[in-house]
């Protein structure tokens, strides 16, 4: 079982517009409404990969209900959630269809109280008995503590399971002092967090800080990574048009898949480009385009950079 950690889950609402212009007003052609935050995006598309997950995190309110209702019904993913007094957070998402381009409106998450915090704590040590992997994801909802990613990093080690982080700022600072396995930030997160806006070298000193394995997101140019047996870009065949909402989670699934998989490196980066890509082509945030990622995995180009990391 892989578990995936989203602190601050959301429902995802896409609008599609003809083509969205300030300071008038739009008719929606399409709306899509799905779980989301960017664990749960994880978690949707590793089940569709074939894995078993079970997703944790918060989720409350009318909004958190439909989350979990929206999660029922996907083949694969157990809701491990706790339950929170406050209400989970909406994200919109306006794609402008003459464009392609994507408008992003994030709300705010729930205050988490000092015992719903302490509940979750009790639910992740459990969780991790049966897991093979697991991802802490997204941004932390107002509450809990700034080094939480730090201490659910050492209790994954403490229980001998792999962990990869994907946040950003103070709690991807200080979560990599904790040494998690693999951290994906994008290579503005990464230029945050090590003061070099060179990803080569960057990814190197993300290393030096605690990562085990650095794989940073070059947007549409594809992944770098940094790793004990080496360094690889792997970049899609072409530039992908379309919506990038869940393009990075789907990214995650593919590297978690391929270590729980044992898949060597070059593998693990192909599959995390081509579903990567496959989500750009997808209509709604945590889903993936199946054809087109049949189609991209073999096309994805993976080169090595430096024969050792």
């Amino acid at each position: 079982m892989i578990l995936t950690v989203t602190l601050n889950t959301a429902l995802d609402i896409t609008y599609r517009v003809r083509s969205l212009r300030p300071h008038t007003s739009h008719r929606v052609s399409d709306v899509i409404e799905r779980p989301g935050g960017k664990g749960v995006n994880v978690a949707r598309v590793l089940a569709a990969l074939g894995h078993e997950v079970t997703a944790t995190g918060f989720a409350g309110g009318a909004t958190g209900q439909v989350l979990r209702d929206h999660l029922a019904a996907t083949a694969g993913v157990t809701d491990a959630f706790v339950r929170v007094a406050g209400a989970t957070r909406r994200t919109i998402a306006v794609v402008d269809e003459l464009s392609g381009d994507t408008t992003q409106l994030n709300e705010p998450g729930p205050q988490i109280s000092p015992t719903e915090w302490g509940v979750f704590l009790d639910r992740y040590e459990e969780l991790l008995a049966p897991a093979s992997a697991v991802a802490l994801s997204g941004s932390l909802p107002p509450g809990v503590p700034v080094g939480a990613y730090a201490g659910l990093v050492r209790a994954a080690r403490a229980a001998g399971v792999p962990v990869l982080l994907d946040t950003s700022g103070e709690p991807l600072r200080r979560g990599v002092a904790a040494r998690p396995d693999i951290i994906k930030p994008n290579t503005e997160e990464l230029a945050e967090l090590t003061g070099s806006h060179e990803p080569l070298r960057a990814t190197q000193d993300a290393r030096r800080r605690g990562a085990h394995a650095v794989v940073a997101s070059l947007g549409p140019e594809g992944l770098l990574a940094a790793t004990p047996e080496g360094r690889w870009r792997a970049a899609p065949p072409a530039h992908i048009h379309g919506n990038p909402t869940g393009a990075g989670d789907s990214a995650v699934a593919g590297l978690l898949s391929g270590l729980v998989e044992r898949l060597p490196w070059p593998e693990r980066l192909a599959r995390a480009v081509a579903l990567s890509a496959a989500t750009v082509r997808a209509p709604a945030a945590g889903e993936f385009d199946r054809a087109a990622y049949e189609e991209l995995r073999g096309r994805v180009a993976v080169t090595c950079e430096v024969s050792a990391a």
